[in-house]
C-alpha cells in the first residue's frame, strides 16, 4: 500500500474510531482525536499531544518530526489543523517555569485525580490589564429572560458553534493582556493557546467542582490569572451579546480593595 493509501486509511480509521480508544501518551480515554503528520499516527488525545510538540517536535510512537496536527475530525476529509511551531522556537529555556518538562503527564494526572463610541485599543487592553492586577472579578448576573444571561454546560459547549466563536473571540483579545506571554516559547503562539483552551472547555467543565480546566489552563498563565480568565470568559459566554464592546459596556466590577480601605478610612475621620 502505498503511501496516499495508507494516509487515507489512517484518515478514515481517526474519523471513526471510538474515544472509549486510550491515549498513548497519558493511557486515559481519548476525549479529541489527533492525527500526527506526516508519520499518521493517531492514537493521541489532542491536548496530549500538543503538549507533548511544545517540548520536542518529534511523534511519542516513531519519533519523526511531527509537522502538523490534525484534529476536530468530522470526516475523512473534514478536519482542521494545527501547525507544529518551528523547533527554534520550542527550545530556548523558560526562565521560572515551574512544569516546563511534563505538561501532558498532568494532563493524565489530573484526569486520574477526575455601542458607545468605541475606546481605542491600548484604553481597552489596560482596563482588562487592570482587572488582573488588581484581581477583580466581574460581578454575576443570575440567568433570567429580564437579563437573558443563560448557563451553560460542557456539553452545550461540545455543540455550540456559537460559543466555540465567542470563546475564541473572547480568548483573542484577552491573552493581550499577559506581556509575559511574548517570552514564553512554551506558549509559542498566543494562536496556539486560544486553540488549547477552547479544547479544554470542550474536554471539562469551565469551573467544574474538580478544577480540572482551570488547572490545565494554569499550566501556561499561573493559577491566579487562570482562574481569574475563566471567571470572565464565563460571564461573556452565558452574556446575550455578540460584540466584546457591549459587554465591556454592561459588565461590572467590585471596587478594588484599596479603594474599599480608603473610604473606610476616610469614613472613620468624618464619623
Amino acid at each position: 500500500m502505498d503511501d496516499t493509501n495508507t494516509s487515507t486509511a489512517n484518515r478514515n480509521n481517526a474519523a471513526s474510531q471510538k474515544v472509549q480508544d486510550a491515549c498513548t501518551i497519558c493511557l486515559e480515554p481519548i476525549t479529541e482525536r489527533a492525527v500526527a503528520t506526516p508519520c499518521n499516527h493517531l492514537s493521541f488525545d489532542f491536548l496530549c499531544l500538543v503538549s507533548w510538540l511544545q517540548e520536542q517536535s518529534s511523534c511519542p510512537l516513531c519519533k519523526a518530526a511531527v509537522l502538523e496536527v490534525q484534529y476536530d475530525w468530522r470526516g475523512p476529509d473534514d478536519y482542521k489543523t494545527y501547525h507544529v511551531p518551528s523547533k527554534e522556537d520550542t527550545t530556548r529555556p523558560v526562565a521560572g517555569s515551574t512544569h516546563a518538562h511534563q505538561p501532558y503527564r498532568r494532563r493524565a494526572q489530573l484526569r486520574r485525580a477526575i455601542c458607545p463610541i468605541r475606546p481605542p485599543v491600548d484604553d481597552i487592553l489596560e482596563r482588562r490589564r487592570r482587572v488582573y492586577r488588581e484581581g477583580l472579578p466581574s460581578l454575576h448576573i443570575g440567568a433570567n429572560r429580564i437579563s437573558q444571561y443563560k448557563d451553560f454546560t460542557q456539553q452545550d459547549f461540545l455543540a455550540s458553534d456559537e460559543l466555540q466563536t465567542k470563546a475564541k473571540q473572547f480568548l483573542r483579545r484577552e491573552l493581550k493582556v499577559f506581556d509575559f506571554l511574548d517570552n514564553n516559547p512554551r506558549a509559542s503562539s498566543r494562536d496556539f493557546l486560544i486553540v488549547y483552551i477552547v479544547f479544554v472547555l470542550k474536554s471539562h467543565e469551565l469551573r467544574g467542582a474538580d478544577g480540572r480546566a482551570e488547572d490545565l489552563v494554569a499550566e501556561f498563565l499561573g493559577r491566579e490569572n487562570a482562574s481569574l480568565l475563566l471567571h470572565e470568559m464565563e460571564s461573556w459566554l452565558r452574556s446575550p451579546y455578540l460584540s466584546l464592546e457591549d459587554w465591556d459596556g454592561e459588565v461590572q466590577y467590585p471596587a478594588p480593595r484599596r479603594e474599599l480601605e480608603e473610604r473606610r478610612t476616610a469614613k472613620r475621620r468624618t464619623g
